[in-house]
């Protein structure tokens, strides 16, 4: 049995029409700025189409809302996704009056032509599979994977792609396999198998096109930030090349890779890394021009101006929380940010007005108060508070007791050196060395 053909039929029946987890929803969320048309114009194929579910879901303004499944229900009529268009027409219940209704007959003529299209497929796949023709019986599995992918059957679409790997001859062949099971694995939310297929097509003999190694990159960030591994997703994205722009809209925007390689960088780069990888990175820079907020944060964090860096997150925040890749990262990386912004601004002092500092983070004493006694506690920031004066002194070691016991620890290490020295002159003068013994012939 193969292993990595099995898709929990949990996670296939979840994500089948884009619907994401089952779990319920969270609180509304204000998204009055956002142009719905616009975003959605980013994107292609299923992961609009999700996206746009997502946003009906989670926005909270029925004007949005409908908006967002008007697009949708358009979208779903110029494919062939039956169960995507059913879903989409109970979610809209009559709101948009009687041309955005379940079309019974449209679905029932997709269907028998999709039964006729099925039947053809497999039969073609016999034929190829009897006749033992390796580049037949892999376009065969490729031309039925598209078929199940078209329809909304992520898991045996998933199926039929895994199944090429035996049918492969070329490098070519290896990497388009595995494009496609990335593609789908991304849908169905299996991001174990997007790392593994983005490693197995790294790994192919012959040299990549750039094109491939882009979306290779923002495919492997997008599995490093589902798996909350911040850092290593940071670091696929800023080294995602200018070659993606929009040709992998059926997965990710550039915009996307703008933002979520930003916040993932600004909750876990250290300054020199933030300024060689992000700010000086000519490659990357082409994707934050065309998120200018994003790329006026950044800048505002590495100038140490926190206060209009968590104002411009502030602002993306409503937004990001209807993104369905970053919605569930967004409270944990603003956090973390904020932290390392608060670290930062007391490393250079001796002492800190907690005034002076609450006024340049925009907050409350009495919060920033908590915040830096939380990460006094995390041993984050050696430091103490002066809660009566409202001030924060800086814990730096002793100097001078540093320094003697510096000399101390040289001292015992040369008197141990001097000591050997010795002993080994000793052993010399008294001939108590071993000699190699004369070789015989």
């Amino acid at each position: 049995m193969d292993v990595e053909g099995m898709v929990p039929a949990a996670a296939a029946a979840a994500v089948a029409n884009g619907l994401g987890s089952a779990e319920p929803s969270p609180a509304p969320i204000s998204a009055e700025q956002l142009d719905v048309e616009a975003y959605a114009a980013q994107y292609t194929g299923r992961t609009r189409l999700g996206r746009l579910l997502f946003i009906a879901e989670r926005c909270g303004v029925e004007a949005v809302e409908l908006e967002a499944l008007r697009m949708a229900y358009d979208e779903i009529k110029r494919g062939e996704d039956t169960m995507f268009h059913r879903d989409v027409a109970l979610k809209i219940k009559d709101r948009l009056g009687p041309c955005y209704l379940l079309d019974q007959a449209w679905a029932d003529s997709v269907n028998r032509r999709a039964e006729h299209r099925k039947e053809k497929l497999e039969s073609e796949l016999n034929g190829y599979r009897t006749n033992l023709i390796k580049e037949s019986i892999r376009m065969g599995y490729n031309d039925i994977g598209d078929f199940f992918y078209a329809h909304g059957h992520l898991s045996d679409a998933f199926k039929s792609y895994i199944r090429t790997r035996d049918y492969c001859t070329t490098s070519k062949h290896i990497v388009q396999m595995c494009m496609n099971v990335i593609l789908v694995s991304i849908e169905l939310g299996q991001f174990p198998h997007v790392s593994n297929y983005v490693s197995k097509a790294e790994q192919t003999p012959h040299t990549l096109e750039p094109i491939i190694v882009a979306k290779l990159r923002a495919a492997a960030g997008l599995a490093y930030l589902a798996t909350k591994k911040y850092k290593l997703a940071a670091r696929k994205f800023v080294e995602t090349g200018p070659e993606l722009g929009s040709n992998y809209s059926e997965v990710i925007a550039p915009q996307d890779v703008a933002v979520y390689g930003a916040l993932c960088a600004l909750a876990s780069f250290d300054r020199s890394d933030l300024k060689s990888k992000v700010i000086d990175n000519i490659n990357f820079r082409n994707f934050l021009e065309l998120m200018p907020e994003v790329r006026e944060l950044v800048n505002d964090f590495y100038s140490s101006r926190y206060g209009s860096c968590l104002e411009h997150l502030e602002k993306l925040k409503p937004n990001l929380l209807l993104d369905i890749h970053l919605h569930e990262h967004v409270e944990t990386l603003y956090m973390d940010i904020r932290h390392k912004a608060i670290i930062q601004y007391t490393l250079p002092f001796i002492s800190v007005d907690l005034n002076t500092m609450a006024a340049a983070f925009k907050t409350s004493v009495s919060m920033l108060e908590k915040e830096l006694a939380a990460l006094i506690t995390e041993n984050k920031i050696q430091a103490r508070i002066d809660s009566h004066n409202k001030i924060l002194y800086a814990r730096h070691a002793d100097q001078r007791n540093t320094t003697f016991q510096r000399v101390l620890q040289t001292g015992n290490e040369f008197e141990r050196d001097v000591k050997s020295l010795l002993l080994r002159a000793n052993l010399i003068k008294h001939d108590f060395n071993q000699k190699a013994g004369q070789r015989k012939m």
